[in-house]
């Protein structure tokens, strides 16, 4: 029996923290593996918000759920423009 006289103590761990980038990478991945166009997915789920444009394979509509949908446009967008030496 259990001292009730005492309080108990629960810690609950933090979810890792995962870049914008990861997420991108891990949902692009997950909608390549199952088929789909990853890129015509994930410009839909931009556009609607709609989580079911992307797929749950490796747990990809909840990562890309906790990222706000201007994070990841602006994400692509520093990438692009990085990589067409515009800056």
């Amino acid at each position: 029996m259990q001292d009730i006289n005492n309080t108990q103590y629960f810690k609950v761990q933090a979810d890792t923290e995962i870049g914008v980038k990861d997420v991108l990478k891990t949902v692009y991945e997950a909608m390549v593996e199952k088929g789909y166009n990853p890129v015509n997915q994930i410009v839909g789920y931009i556009m609607s918000g709609d989580p079911t444009y992307i797929t749950s394979h490796k747990n990809a509509r909840s990562l890309i759920m906790k990222v706000e949908r201007d994070e990841l446009v602006e994400e692509i967008l520093k990438d692009y423009i990085k990589n067409n030496s515009w800056k």
